[in-house]
């Protein structure tokens, strides 16, 4: 029988001081898996500005199934997922980061969860080391508004840590959409899936590259990339407070016929009802801002990626 093969899909950015140690703890997790599985590891370079790329050349120049893809700027992590999986080979493909957060050792048991018919094997991670309690609050907002919000169920606790399916990353292969966020793509797809928990461990080297600023954009986008309720909310958020305003104005004109000498008190609250309706008008618009500013992005069908250079991908696994 022949084996099938499995590719490794690693998108990085700045990770000199840990990429030996992601390599190495990763090939003997796949070498455990040979005969069975031949493997390819596919580094996709975000444009590092350390000496990343150095150290995976020579990493590569030893080993014909480590694979790199550079990138000519940095298209961020999703388009760096994107891409590995456009040039992987494997039956199955497992998406990691290389800051050894998710251990390569949960491979094999994605692998068996494979196996055993599942056409996704996602890591679902409730526990980290090390978390900021500001970040994990946030998190779990987050996590309750995309269940809130969003028409298609995403895994709560998951990130991009996954295995994959042929039929799946064939499917995803499709999606050329600009604005990516593979958790709910994923999960958008269907096919049978299923989480495995772990812990998450602290980072084995260096500082994270993902900025307050880049959490924050990449949140925004996952909400609005697979739900388009706000506008919805926002309208009727606008609808409500027309109707009170309508019968506030008008209780306010009544009591002007009944009685002449009527008289408005209270310019505090009149400024402060102003401030609040101003406030409402500018929240819709930016979130008409948001899926407008999608759509030009969108619309302009631009590559997804562009590729400065590649290393042994024209080998076979």
């Amino acid at each position: 029988m022949d084996s099938k093969i499995i590719s490794i899909v690693v998108p990085t950015y700045n990770e000199e001081f840990g990429i030996h140690e992601f390599y190495r703890r990763t090939k003997a997790v796949l070498l455990d898996l040979s005969p069975k599985f031949k493997h390819e590891i596919i580094f996709v370079n975000d444009h590092s500005k350390d000496r990343t790329y150095q150290k995976l050349l020579e990493i590569a120049n030893k080993d014909d199934c480590v694979k790199l893809i550079n990138f000519s700027r940095n298209f961020g992590n999703q388009i760096g997922i994107t891409a590995g999986l456009d040039y992987a080979q494997g039956d199955i493909a497992v998406i990691i980061d290389d800051d050894l957060q998710d251990p390569p050792e949960l491979i094999p048991q994605f692998v068996s969860k494979w196996e055993e018919g599942f056409k996704v094997v996602y890591g679902v991670r409730p526990k980290r080391k090390n978390i900021n309690p500001i970040f994990k609050f946030a998190t779990e907002i987050f996590y309750k508004l995309i269940a809130l919000l969003s028409d298609t169920s995403i895994p709560k606790y998951t990130g991009d840590f996954r295995l994959l399916d042929r039929k799946v990353i064939d499917t995803l292969k499709d999606m050329r959409e600009e604005n990516r966020y593979y958790r709910g793509m994923v999960a958008w797809v269907g096919f049978k899936q299923i989480g495995i928990e772990y812990e998450r461990d602290s980072r084995y080297a260096g500082k994270s590259t993902f900025s307050p600023s880049k959490y924050l954009s990449f949140a925004v986008n996952g909400l609005t990339s697979f739900t388009d309720r706000p506008l919805y909310f926002s309208t009727l958020l606008g609808t409500v407070i027309t109707v009170i305003s309508f019968v506030f104005l008008a209780t306010l004109l009544i009591q002007k016929l009944f009685n002449p000498n009527f008289s408005i008190p209270g310019w505090t609250s009149l400024v402060a009802l102003m401030l609040f309706f101003g406030g409402v008008q500018l929240l819709s618009i930016g979130l008409v801002s948001v899926y407008i500013s999608k759509i030009y992005r969108e619309i302009k069908k631009r590559p997804l990626y562009i590729i400065e250079e590649t290393v042994n991908l024209d080998q076979k696994s």
